[in-house]
C-alpha cells in the first residue's frame, strides 16, 4: 500500500471531563492541525450521570465538550478542522443536535455534524445478563482460571431487584467514524467509543485505509492511546516531572500525533503552548493502563512487543515498531449497577504513641459493632501517613485513619458512626478532625462489572444530521480472530544479580521511572530505565516475586499477577489483578484509580548496583 500523502495532524483536546474546553480552541488556534479529537469519558461519567439523565435533570453529554465547541466553532470553520469528540456521553445525538443548532442558527457555518450511536445496550441488557449467569458470556478477566474476581462481582446478576442495572454502554471502535468522515461530515459527536478510536478513524479516512490494513491502523491504535490522556505526555502525571521547575509545568498545552500511512506516528506539541515531549514521557504514557503487550480495540489487535521510542529532536518522538492483527470477535461492555451504600470517617492523630492510638480507636469501633450483632460487607481501618521524627510543625507529626464501610443496607452502614459516636469522648489521646460527618453518612455508590460481548450484539451507525440526514449501520468486522491467553513469564536470560557488583539500598525511583492505573479491579505498573546495562539488571531484578515482595503489606495472597518485558524500550510491566476490587467506583482504596502505585513502587528503597548511581547518591 503506496500513499503520498503528508502525514495527518491530529491533536487531542481532553482526556477528562475535567478538561476545559479551551484546550479544544488552543488545539485549532494556535497551529496546524487537521483533526482534533477528545476523549472526555473515563469508565464512571458514564454511570455517575446516568440516573439524572434518565430522571431529565442532566443532559447526558459532558459540559467541557459543549464549552469547547461553543469556543472552537468558528475557527474549525476557517481553518476546515474535523473535530472528533466523545464527549456525547449518554446522549451525543443530543449534543450533535445542540452543534447543529449553533452551526446553523447561531453562526451559519458551513460544518457537516454527524453523531454515532450503539453503544448503549441498557434496553437489551437483561438479555445479555442472562447469557453472562448461563456462562455464554462472561467477566473480561475470566479468560485466565488463575484470576480470582473480587468479592461479590457477581452479586448483581442474581438479584437485578435490589442491585438494579443503571448503564450499559458497549466500546465501539473506528468504522462508524471512518464512515462519517466519508460522507462529508466536519463534526463526529459519539459517546462509548473506545478511547483511541477518534483518532484510528480520522488517520483511516485520511489514508483511504481498510479493514484489513492491520499494521497501519495498530500504529494509529497505540497513536491513539498515547494522545488520549490530555496532558499526561506533556509533563502531567510524569514521574521525572521533579526534574523540572515548577513553572515550566504550568499550564500544560495537549499533545498531537502526525500519524503516516504506514501508522508509525511522531509525537509532539504546539511551540506557543507549555509542556514537553519526550521519549520520557511518551514511555510512560505508552506504558499506562496496558494489559500486557497486545493492546486490544474492537477493530485491530496491537503487538507493542517490539516498540520503539526515539526523541528524533525537541519535542518530536517517533513512535514505531507496532504490529497489528484481526481483531477480536468481541468487545468490552461496562456494566454499572446500584451495589448498596457506602461511607467513612476521617480522625486525626498527631505526634507520639501514633500507632497504640489507631489500634485503641479500631477497637472500640469494632467492639460497639461486634456488641450490637453488626457485619458488614466492607469494614476497613485504613492508616495513612507516617508521622515526622522530631517534627517542626503539628502538621508535620499528623497522620490520618480512614474508616470505610460499604453494605448494602443503608441502616446497617449507619451503625459505624453510631458506634464511632458512642465512644466519642472516649478518645485517645490528642483526637481530632474536621467535625465535619457528612462523610460518615451512608450515600449509594455503583459496581462495576467489565463483561466481554460478541461484536454483532451492536448496531453501530453513524447518524449524518441536516437536510441530507441518513443512519448508516457499520457491521462488525469482516475478519476476527480469537482472544489468545495474555503472556505472562519470568526473566528471559536473566543474569545472577551479583554480576552486577557492589550494592546500595536506595529507592527503585533512583534510577527507573514508571507509570500505574486502573483497569476495572487490576492494578497495572510499567518501569523501565535508560541503559542497555540497567535494562539487564531491571529485567533480572523485577520478577513475580520481587513485585510481590515491593508491594509489602499490600500483597494479598489471591491477587495474581502477569509480567511481560519491552526490550526495545528497557521496560518490564505487570498486571496485578485484584486490589481495585469492583473497580474505581466501589473501590475501598484511596488510590481508587491505581496512578499512586507506580510512586509507591518507586520509593521502596532496594539493592541497587553502585554503578548505576551519581556518586552523590551513593
Amino acid at each position: 500500500m503506496t500513499h503520498t500523502k503528508r502525514p495527518i495532524r491530529i491533536a487531542n483536546c481532553s482526556g477528562a471531563a475535567c478538561d476545559p474546553g479551551q484546550h479544544m480552541y488552543n488545539q485549532a488556534k494556535c497551529g496546524p492541525v487537521d483533526v482534533i479529537t477528545g476523549d472526555y469519558l473515563a469508565e464512571m461519567n458514564l454511570a455517575t450521570n446516568a440516573e439524572e439523565t434518565a430522571k431529565g435533570t442532566h443532559p447526558g453529554w459532558i459540559p467541557t465538550a459543549l464549552d469547547g465547541l461553543q469556543q472552537t466553532l468558528d475557527i474549525a470553520n476557517e481553518k476546515r478542522i474535523k473535530i472528533i469528540i466523545n464527549g456525547g456521553g449518554l446522549n451525543p445525538k443530543g449534543l450533535a443536535e445542540k452543534t447543529l443548532e449553533m452551526v446553523v442558527k447561531e453562526k451559519s457555518l458551513n460544518l457537516k455534524i454527524a453523531y454515532v450511536d450503539g453503544d448503549n445496550l441498557l434496553p437489551r441488557v437483561n438479555s445479555i445478563l442472562k447469557k453472562i449467569k448461563s456462562g455464554e458470556y462472561g467477566h473480561l478477566d475470566t479468560t485466565n482460571s488463575d484470576i480470582t474476581l473480587a468479592e461479590d462481582s457477581n452479586a448483581f446478576i442474581d438479584d437485578p431487584e435490589g442491585m438494579p442495572i443503571v448503564c450499559a454502554n458497549a466500546y465501539l471502535g473506528y468504522r462508524a467514524i471512518k464512515k462519517g468522515l466519508d460522507e462529508g461530515a466536519d463534526i463526529i459527536i459519539c459517546g462509548r467509543v473506545a478511547d483511541a478510536s477518534p483518532v484510528i478513524g480520522a488517520a483511516a479516512w485520511w489514508y483511504g485505509w481498510n479493514e484489513v490494513d492491520y499494521d497501519a491502523l495498530a500504529g494509529s491504535l497505540i497513536a491513539g492511546h498515547l494522545i488520549e490522556c490530555s496532558t499526561y505526555i506533556t509533563g502531567a502525571n510524569f514521574a521525572g516531572a521533579y526534574k523540572y521547575p515548577v513553572q515550566e509545568l504550568m499550564n500544560l498545552g495537549l499533545p498531537i500525533v502526525e500519524i503516516e500511512s504506514s501508522g508509525e506516528c511522531v509525537v509532539t506539541k504546539h511551540e506557543g503552548l507549555n509542556g514537553m515531549v519526550t521519549a520520557d514521557t511518551v514511555k510512560c504514557q505508552l506504558l499506562y493502563e496496558l494489559q500486557g503487550n497486545i493492546y486490544l480495540n474492537s477493530d485491530v489487535k496491537a503487538d507493542i512487543a517490539k516498540i520503539k521510542v526515539e526523541q528524533e529532536m525537541t519535542n518530536k518522538v517517533r513512535v514505531s515498531g507496532v504490529k497489528g492483527y484481526p481483531p477480536p470477535a468481541t468487545t468490552k461492555l461496562a456494566v454499572f449497577y446500584r451495589a448498596g451504600y457506602q461511607s467513612e470517617i476521617l480522625i486525626n492523630a498527631t505526634g507520639y504513641a501514633t500507632d497504640h492510638k489507631w489500634d485503641y480507636q479500631e477497637a472500640q469501633v469494632r467492639s460497639k459493632l461486634d456488641e450490637w450483632g453488626v457485619k458488614l460487607d466492607v469494614l476497613d481501618f485504613q492508616r495513612v501517613g507516617v508521622p515526622k521524627e522530631n517534627p517542626d510543625s503539628q502538621l508535620s507529626s499528623t497522620t490520618y485513619l480512614r474508616i470505610f464501610c460499604q453494605d448494602r443496607n443503608a441502616v446497617n452502614l449507619g451503625k459505624v458512626a453510631a458506634a464511632w459516636a458512642w465512644n466519642g469522648m472516649a478518645h485517645f489521646a490528642g483526637m481530632h478532625g474536621t467535625l465535619d460527618m457528612r462523610t460518615a453518612m451512608p450515600k449509594p455508590f455503583l459496581g462495576f462489572y467489565p463483561a466481554t460481548i460478541p461484536q454483532s450484539e451492536l448496531e453501530e451507525a453513524v447518524n449524518i444530521l441536516g437536510s441530507d440526514s441518513k443512519r448508516i449501520i457499520v457491521g462488525s468486522p469482516r475478519k476476527t480472530e480469537s482472544i489468545q491467553p495474555r503472556e505472562n513469564y519470568t526473566p528471559t536470560q536473566p543474569i545472577p544479580l551479583e554480576h552486577f557488583g557492589t550494592t546500595v539500598m536506595r529507592p527503585l525511583g533512583d534510577i527507573a521511572l514508571a507509570r500505574s492505573g486502573d483497569k476495572g479491579g487490576n492494578v497495572n505498573f510499567g518501569v523501565y530505565v535508560q541503559t542497555a546495562q540497567q535494562w539487564d539488571w531491571l529485567r533480572s531484578f523485577m520478577t513475580h516475586d520481587q513485585m510481590k515482595k515491593l508491594m509489602g503489606r499490600d500483597w494479598k495472597d489471591w491477587y495474581y499477577i502477569e509480567r511481560v518485558e519491552f526490550p526495545t524500550i528497557y521496560a518490564v510491566h505487570f498486571v496485578i489483578y485484584g486490589p481495585l476490587g469492583r473497580g474505581v467506583s466501589s473501590s475501598k482504596l484511596l488510590d481508587c484509580l491505581g496512578k499512586g502505585f507506580a510512586e509507591f513502587i518507586r520509593a521502596v528503597h532496594v539493592p541497587i548496583p553502585v554503578r548505576f548511581l551519581p556518586r552523590a547518591q551513593i
